[in-house]
């Protein structure tokens, strides 16, 4: 039974990954050196940070850099956020009596600043805070604290996360709220994924705060398909939109998810657009249904009923998306093909094209 959770902050339970990726290229500026994109910077940065810098800027002493990182951090602290689902995991663990720490490489004074400025104090027990190498301090805390390893669990967003986790023979959560991809956090071999804290809750309520790998369907997954549906969602000149998440293995597919009890298939469809998209759709066409059975491009064992639609994006509203995808973008039909595609979305791109060569293609008549 898990008793005592050990969190890291960045990524895990708040999203700082701006305000740090600012920071970083701060302290590239000031080297004269190359600064780096997002998804350069999720891609090249590791912890210790120390080894990062020692990468990227072998030839700036790490006290000039702490210098320079510090004064970017301050400049873009203010736009450190609680991850969702953060703040209710932490009352649920207050409320279930699980202790609670965190072990991070954050300043004492930026973890004072933002857990006042996020409203979380009193809902951790233990902060451990500027540790460069958490590997080096977890038995540290397991033997000052008297806890049983076995329930014992660890939650991160990186791989150093899951490697500490490792080091103190401790249970390990990987969670895709921060900076490691999915792939990453994968090579690590965490006993679990999770999308966010709040499937982390749903798992331990379900297992009974038991948290052992399964075979077969996922505890609190029903015990048949799961009917899902989505759309490839056409714009005014033909192009259709695609979207990239972690879930997905960081591989490009389109908006949808699960439809609710009571809920049409039709309405399911528009909200999970809206949800994810933020874009109204129109002119809804039903394609094919798949099967999706333990696909090993999801992050967890699941069998979903996929139905699969078109639909066209009403007027000229933009698209926002939630914090389920990372990226999007549009791109004409045929184009497609050259992203890094998921199989459903593939086979649903196939049929439609197929459609097209046949006379009956929606994006024809989409488009007039």
């Amino acid at each position: 039974m898990i008793r005592n959770v050990i969190f890291d902050w960045s990524g895990t339970l708040v999203d700082d990954l701006p305000a740090v990726w600012e920071a970083t290229n701060h302290v590239l500026r000031q080297a004269g050196a190359h600064e780096l994109s997002l998804e350069e910077f999720r891609s090249e940065f590791s912890l210790p940070f120390s080894e990062f810098y020692e990468r990227i800027l072998p030839e700036v002493s790490m006290d000039r850099i702490e210098a320079s990182f510090h004064h970017g951090f301050k400049q873009a602290q203010h736009s450190v956020v609680d991850l969702p689902h953060a703040r209710d995991f932490l009352t649920f663990a207050k409320a279930n009596r699980i202790q609670t720490f965190v072990l991070s490489t954050l300043h004492p004074e930026y973890y004072a600043v933002q857990i006042e400025a996020l409203g979380l104090e009193g809902l951790i027990d233990h902060p451990y805070l500027g540790i460069w190498d958490k590997r080096a301090r977890i038995e540290e805390i397991l033997t000052a604290h008297e806890l049983v390893p076995s329930e014992t669990l660890f939650v991160g967003d990186m791989q150093h996360d899951i490697e500490t986790a490792k080091r103190g023979r401790v249970c390990s959560c990987a969670v895709l709220t921060g900076y490691n991809r999915y792939g990453q956090l994968l090579q690590s071999e965490p006993d679990v994924i999770v999308e966010h804290l709040g499937e982390l809750k749903r798992l331990l309520q379900t297992r009974e705060f038991q948290l052992l790998p399964t075979s077969g369907p996922e505890e609190g997954m029903p015990d048949q398909p799961v009917a899902t549906v989505g759309a490839l969602i056409f714009n005014e000149v033909g192009e259709v939109l695609m979207i990239r998440t972690q879930k997905w293995s960081d591989l490009w597919g389109i908006p949808g998810g699960k439809i609710r009890y009571g809920e049409t298939i039709e309405a399911a469809l528009h909200r999970e657009i809206k949800e994810e998209t933020d874009l109204t759709v129109t002119d809804s066409r039903f394609v094919m249904v798949q099967d999706c059975i333990e696909s090993k491009e999801f992050y967890r064992k699941a069998h979903f009923l996929l139905l699969n639609y078109t639909c066209q994006a009403s007027g000229n509203d933009g698209v926002r998306l939630n914090q389920e995808a990372q990226a999007f973008c549009w791109v004409a039909p045929q184009a497609a093909f050259d992203l890094n595609l998921n199989t459903p979305t593939r086979k649903l791109l196939e049929a439609v094209l197929q459609d097209e060569r046949g006379g009956a293609s929606h994006a024809s008549e989409f488009n007039g």
